[in-house]
């Protein structure tokens, strides 16, 4: 990369790109523990889960409240998690409390400036899961026809409720079966608007290295350990139970260096999701539900990452309206095969005059 593209840090292994988002990222790496601190305020982190409190979804916020909010912010969250054992010092429920905590503190930012970006319930309590999860107990496998089927459903009724910015937040592993959703239903239905999955950890790998590395985790991040529990401590403690946590080792059939772990860290050839049959499969080989060492835990140790990704979809989320003001989608005859003349009434504000519901638009669902 062009040196003039791209930002140093204090490791010699770690830049980052001379655009907003890079800057972003470099300042949240720079920061110390007070501005992190700060950080995590702005955006009410920690505080507890509002699945039930009105106003922060769109389900649980009065429908006319709703479309006055809409008419401010139209783009809309949609966080996906799982139903997944995560060691008997937690709940199953942590990968779904995790994405929604993300976005609640996300809304609730956007929400002081006048503008709050909506979330849509989890459509995903359950998840799908890689074929190392099978037979594990405590977690329930969702089949990949099912889950993208159900995923093409939400999206085409946020759609035509007006939510034509639809930015998935995942936070387990079933990347595969969300990207594939999404690109189902922009070949199903052809209908303009912005679309995104977001594997959240991913997006800000860099705030989960080890300390050898300039992060302050003593190990990588993989599943239910260090990282994880760490995450839990911070978001919703009463739910973490450490005197229950206790540290595996994955076994591994082939010497390492093949597979990455869960946030692509080492770089290796492989992401873990794209192999089976190198390791025992979860139930024979780390039946604790665990892969990695929670005892190291910390909630102090996840402040950074989850201020770097509350910063990163706040600031994606306000570079989508700069570009695409509310009611505004990308040209339909660009990003489709359809027609400005034919798409005209269905991009309407749902229930104006004129409006269509895009249920009845030509073709759709075939």
């Amino acid at each position: 990369m062009d040196n003039k593209k791209r930002l140093s840090t204090n490791q010699p292994d770690l830049f980052f790109e001379n655009n907003t988002v890079g800057r972003m990222k470099k300042d949240i790496w720079e920061a110390n523990d007070s501005q992190i601190d700060a950080i995590l305020a702005e955006y009410g982190v920690p505080s507890p889960p509002e699945w039930t409190k009105p106003g922060s979804y769109i389900q649980t916020t009065v429908r006319h409240e709703m479309a006055d909010n809409r008419r401010k912010n139209d783009v809309v969250l949609i966080p996906v998690g799982c139903t997944e054992n995560h060691g008997e010092h937690t709940v199953s429920a942590m990968d779904t409390l995790f994405v929604t905590g993300i976005c609640e503190g996300v809304r609730r930012y956007t929400a002081k400036q006048g503008k709050a970006v909506n979330i849509a319930l989890p459509p995903l309590m359950y998840g799908c899961h890689p074929y190392h999860h099978i037979g594990m107990p405590g977690t329930v496998i969702v089949r990949e026809e099912v889950a993208i089927e159900l995923l093409n459903d939400v999206m085409l009724g946020l759609w035509n409720d007006g939510f034509r910015k639809q930015i998935i937040v995942n936070n387990h592993g079933q990347l595969w079966v969300l990207e594939a959703a999404m690109q189902r239903f922009c070949k199903r239905y052809q209908l303009p608007g912005i679309y995104r999955v977001i594997d959240w950890h991913r997006a800000v790998r860099e705030f989960f290295r080890t300390k050898e590395h300039g992060g302050k985790f003593d190990t990588t991040f993989v599943h239910a350990d260090e990282s994880e529990t760490s995450l839990g401590l911070l978001l919703f403690p009463e739910m973490v139970h450490m005197n229950h946590a206790v540290d595996t080792e994955s076994r591994q059939y082939l010497p390492i260096g093949h597979m990455d772990t869960s946030v692509d860290a080492y770089g290796r050839p492989s992401r873990w999701s794209e192999c089976e049959g190198h390791a025992p499969i979860e139930i024979a080989g780390t039946p604790e539900g665990v892969v990695g060492k929670p005892t190291l835990a910390t909630a102090e140790k996840a402040k950074r990452p989850l201020a770097a990704i509350l910063s990163y979809i706040r600031l994606l989320v306000e570079e989508i309206l700069e570009v695409f003001p509310p009611g505004q989608v990308p040209p339909v005859e660009e990003v489709t095969l359809r027609t400005v003349k034919e798409m005209k009434p269905y991009l309407l504000e749902p229930m104006s005059p004129g409006w269509k519901s895009v249920y009845g638009l030509p073709k759709v669902g075939m």
